[in-house]
């Protein structure tokens, strides 16, 4: 049996929840310290981690999470989701963790393909414009599935 080492990782992005975003940027940027070719392609509300207006708006999930440990009830009532939001984004400052722009230019920095995917920025009515400067195009599921047309890569969806 043959090993096969890991060469590429691409990493699909399909919700902008903190937990998911800061999930997807830390392994990208995880892989490419390893040496390991790596991309994220932002799809549907994926989208809104790469869009100007709302990257440093991000929002952790309190309804539906199980990780949270609290009822679905309790997780929808008004303030819940900023007060969970406030205190992740406390103990991320305490790691030292960069903000989600400055982290986007860290990722592009370092060799970390940003992609966002032509069916949901069509879906989303949205411009290059109102992308981060730091994106390398717009791409059809097709095309990022080209991508991975190498041996040793991976598919991680987030």
């Amino acid at each position: 049996m043959s090993k096969t080492k890991v060469k590429k990782m691409l990493f699909i992005l399909s919700k902008a929840t903190l937990e998911n975003v800061y999930a997807a940027f830390i392994m990208a940027n995880g892989a490419r310290m390893e040496g390991i070719d790596s991309e994220i392609f932002f799809t549907f509300f994926g989208l809104e981690a790469i869009q100007k207006k709302k990257l440093n708006g991000l929002h952790v999930a309190t309804v539906g999470n199980p990780a949270m440990h609290i009822p679905t009830m309790v997780g929808g009532l008004p303030g819940m989701e900023a007060l969970a939001t406030k205190m992740m984004k406390k103990e991320m400052d305490k790691l030292d963790m960069p903000p989600v722009d400055e982290f986007l230019e860290i990722l592009s920095a370092s060799g970390v393909k940003l992609w966002a995917c032509k069916l949901a920025v069509d879906m989303f009515h949205l411009k290059e414009k109102d992308l981060i400067d730091d994106l390398d195009g717009i791409l059809t599921i097709g095309d990022f599935y080209n991508q991975a047309d190498v041996e040793g890569t991976q598919i991680l969806f987030i």
